[in-house]
């Protein structure tokens, strides 16, 4: 009774279809929360390293990280509306659509209804943890340049 059979004989499973797809959602909202977790470890060590040593040069390596985490952690957020919009269609979708093309897990149909990968970096779901990170990496590097005797001047005609 819980077989689909079509007429291209091609058992569809919708359960199975949808449990594959959230399981990739599961799996880019895990990769998000580990990626804000790795954020904050090496940010904080590698600026516990430039308080230590007394080097500006570790807090400013430390911006490299930040912004890479940012950028990957947008990267996971869209992925995952993407992957939720397919589940929605999946789930939503008439038989006769899913036959055509069965366990599809294009996200393909779905890009433009999903904000692009820039706009995802810009929104407050990613940008409030990256954007707190990479506001205090700058003011430690300011703060330790100032602690060292350079003035906002000096700051200015150097850069």
């Amino acid at each position: 009774m819980d077989e689909n059979p079509n007429p291209r004989g091609v058992h569809i499973d919708r359960v199975k279809h949808l449990e594959m797809i959230q399981a990739i959602v599961t799996r880019m909202a895990g990769n998000s929360f580990l990626v804000k977790g790795w954020t904050v470890t090496v940010v904080a060590a590698l600026v516990a390293v430039a308080a230590k040593e007394t080097e500006i040069r570790f807090a400013l390596v430390a911006l490299i990280p930040a912004v890479s985490f940012w950028g990957l952690d947008a990267y996971y957020l869209r992925y995952e509306r993407l992957f939720r919009r397919l589940y929605d269609g999946v789930r939503s979708a008439p038989e006769e659509m899913l036959v055509k093309d069965p366990y599809s897990l294009s996200t393909a149909p779905y890009v433009k209804e999903c904000p692009s990968w820039i706009r995802t970096l810009w929104s407050a779901h990613v940008l409030v943890l990256h954007a707190a990170m990479i506001g205090a990496l700058i003011a430690t590097i300011v703060l330790m340049m100032l602690a060292r005797g350079a003035s906002w001047p000096n700051l200015v005609q150097r850069g």
